[in-house]
């Protein structure tokens, strides 16, 4: 066992340092998803409280500011999007929006053409549309749910068709990776509403959820999607949070088999869309399997502290969120939770490289590096 640890421990290794400054190996990234995908997008919602657009956020991201990731630096979206040859996850699909509308009020027809053909230059290598506190079900969270996230790019992909043929975008769109991280915050809010399901209900649950997802995968596909990159449900039980919140301390496993039943419905979806939609590819990155190894085994990723999180304040450091007053502790890169429900940098970046050319362990039915030569 501590020879496969090390081996795949050496194996990412060499990942990190193949995948620098590489040339872009697809046309574009689309991301959609929640807070473990979002890089900002809730910045520009003037409404939400599911911001990280303060420290002790990003005290690790180049240059030690927050970013509207919940993380201290980068989070798993733009390790996969290094190794696929960017510089990271495309920007939010806000910002863009924002700087584009600013511009144009300005008087100068100049200024705002150039802008309107820089952000379209940018569209064209991708947009993340996460945002955090969002689910799979509309009625999920108050953010942007992933019915407004296809809606962005359902427009997206008009403002790219005003500017290149039709031919060209579906040629684009058929090679670039969509990426999808979702359906955590649906689990925790079924959970909260009903602490003690059964199997009934946690089935009815899942099949509503998978019913949902197949809807939004659907549209996707025939907006020109072709290849899904998907992220599975954590073992969202074990978060620092929830274990605050159990008396024992433990994680709290019924939530563990709503993120399980949730996981194995998705596996079966995906498997069955491929086989009924032309051309449609997909990859698993399970997130749930990894939290899970990374518990029992922490220090095949250079781990020591599984439990708390580094970023906060009370019982496992987790009873409170990361503020600018919370505590955080000093080596960030021995943490698994960053704050009381995500991951930290070190974490996200050993996710990424496992979910881009792992082992079938945590990645299949093929990984995404298969899925980006596909």
């Amino acid at each position: 066992m501590a020879v496969q640890r090390a081996a795949l421990h050496g194996m990412l290794l060499l990942a990190v340092a193949a995948s620098g400054a590489a040339a872009a190996k697809v046309p574009a990234v689309y991301v959609f998803g929640d807070s473990t995908a979002d890089v900002g997008n809730n910045d520009y919602l003037p409404w939400s409280i599911a911001r990280a657009d303060f420290p002790h956020n990003g005290v690790d991201f180049p240059g030690g500011r927050p970013t509207g990731r919940f993380s201290n630096g980068l989070i798993g979206a733009d390790f996969l999007a290094i190794a696929m040859g960017f510089s990271g996850s495309p920007p939010p699909y806000l910002s863009l929006m924002a700087a584009t509308a600013a511009n144009s009020s300005r008087s100068s027809s100049e200024v705002t053409r150039n802008t309107t053909m820089a952000a379209a230059a940018a569209y064209m290598s991708g947009a993340n549309f996460a945002s955090a506190g969002s689910g799979l079900l509309d009625s999920t969270g108050s953010t942007i749910n992933m019915t407004q996230q296809i809606g962005y790019f359902s427009d997206l992909k008009d403002q790219m068709s005003n500017r290149l043929s039709a031919g060209k975008v579906a040629d684009s769109l058929s090679k670039s990776i969509f990426l999808i991280s979702a359906g955590s915050n649906d689990a925790f809010d079924f959970f909260s509403q009903n602490r003690s399901p059964d199997s009934t209900a946690i089935q009815q649950f899942s099949e509503a959820m998978i019913s949902t997802y197949d809807s939004h995968v659907k549209t996707l596909y025939h907006l020109g999607a072709r290849k899904f990159a998907v992220i599975n449900v954590p073992l969202i039980g074990c978060c620092p949070y929830l274990r605050s919140q159990n008396p024992t301390g433990e994680c709290v496993e019924r939530l563990n088999q709503i993120a399980k039943s949730l996981n194995d419905g998705i596996k079966d979806l995906f498997s069955n869309l491929s086989s009924e939609m032309q051309g449609m590819k997909y990859s698993i990155g399970s997130a749930y399997q990894l939290v899970s190894s990374l518990i029992q085994s922490p220090h095949a990723a250079g781990l020591e502290e599984v439990k708390s999180a580094c970023c906060g304040g009370g019982r496992f450091n987790a009873e409170i969120g990361c503020t600018p007053i919370s505590s955080c502790c000093s080596d960030r890169s021995k943490y698994l939770f960053w704050d009381l429900l995500h991951p930290t940098q070190a974490t996200s970046k050993f996710a990424g490289l496992a979910f881009y050319n792992g082992p079938a362990q945590f990645v299949s039915p093929i990984s995404i590096k298969q899925l980006v030569e596909a």
